[in-house]
């Protein structure tokens, strides 16, 4: 089959090249609930770029050469001899991590932390393929209303953001305020979610006039550009408080200390993008009661969850197409900051 493959780290991601596209073996069942999908789609993410950068080499056992792309779907093109939930041919959508199902986590739902994992993409050969090699466990049914090559990115892009912005509208109350940073493939998702499950007033800060043209598409009541006073921005639309809830999908540079400045006093700061620190005096943690939430992707009922507001039309990607061989062009072009919404592959 042919696949982008990435064959060497760029730390500063300075050259021009990041994957080859090329031949490479067909992925093979070995195992009775093993799954292959022909990819419709495989959505393009920042933590592509992170992987190229080699700062997930502390954190998984893989080595290069191998191909990325966690976020995913397709048709089922073969099934092992303990398949039963799917059929050759369904059109699927695959949680990122492939688990046993016998752990306790897993028996909990709580898939993320499961003790026996593979997440495809990351310590795994991915989706930048004509195929991909999953789990039974993994995979959702896709309604007629959604094709794969338009829903690959709520895999990761799209759950991350579910799973943050449904944590956030448990106690978002109407007449409150939530801050969204960053309005990109991840934010504009979050923005519809908060939209979609709660009435508080939803204030979106990026330093892209596109990025914020989508956000207003996708439902912000203000826009805030990040020009450097987009604290004082908030504090003027909050009466000088600070919002209940800030989701940060950046996590890196000045917007985690912003970030948590916009919370109000017992807020909730929900931290998802990463590659900064947060950095914080003991007293102020107690004086200010703030509460810190990480995220990490998503359970499988979450984006069970997650298909149905897309279905309903409560949730819609922004995608930018580009052919399998044009995986460079396309990491790239995010890089550089050139795509509204999230890119997509398609074999």
């Amino acid at each position: 089959m042919k696949a982008a493959v990435l064959e060497a780290y760029d730390e500063a991601l300075t050259s021009e090249r990041f994957v080859h596209y090329k031949d490479v073996s067909d992925p093979r069942i070995s195992a009775p609930t093993d799954v292959i999908v022909r990819i419709g789609g495989a959505g393009v993410c920042r933590t592509d770029l992170h992987i190229v950068e080699g700062i997930w080499r502390s954190k998984v056992d893989v080595a290069l050469p191998y191909i990325m792309g966690h976020e995913n779907a397709g048709w089922v093109e073969a099934i092992g001899t303990g398949v039963e939930g799917v059929k050759i041919g369904d059109a699927v959508i695959c949680h990122p991590l492939v688990t046993s199902g016998h752990c306790l986590a897993c028996r909990r739902g709580d898939d993320m932390h499961a003790t026996d994992s593979k997440f495809p993409g990351i310590n795994a050969d991915g989706g930048y393929a004509e195929y991909l090699l999953t789990g039974e466990r993994a995979l959702i049914k896709l309604p007629q209303s959604l094709s794969p090559k338009d829903v690959a990115p709520y895999t990761d892009a799209g759950l991350t953001a579910y799973r943050a912005a449904k944590k956030a509208s448990r106690h978002l109350l109407p007449g409150q305020y939530c801050v969204v940073i960053g309005a990109g493939g991840l934010g504009h998702v979050g923005i519809q979610v908060l939209a979609a499950l709660c009435a508080a007033e939803i204030i979106v800060i990026d330093r892209s006039d596109m990025a914020l043209q989508l956000a207003e598409e996708c439902g912000a009541h203000h826009k805030v550009k990040a020009d450097g006073n987009e604290v004082e921005a908030v504090a003027a639309l909050t009466g000088g408080h600070g919002a209940e809830a800030v989701i940060d999908f950046v996590g890196e540079g000045d917007a985690v200390a912003r970030g948590l400045a916009m919370t109000r006093n017992g807020g909730t700061y929900y931290i998802v993008g990463y590659g900064g620190k947060i950095e914080l005096p003991t007293i102020d943690m107690i004086t200010a009661e703030k509460t810190i939430v990480g995220n990490l992707v998503g359970t499988y009922p979450e984006l069970v969850e997650l298909m149905a507001l897309a279905d309903r039309g409560r949730v819609n990607l922004a995608t930018r197409e580009y052919r399998l061989e044009q995986a460079n062009d396309a990491l790239l072009d995010l890089h550089h900051g050139k795509i509204k919404g999230r890119a997509v592959l398609i074999p």
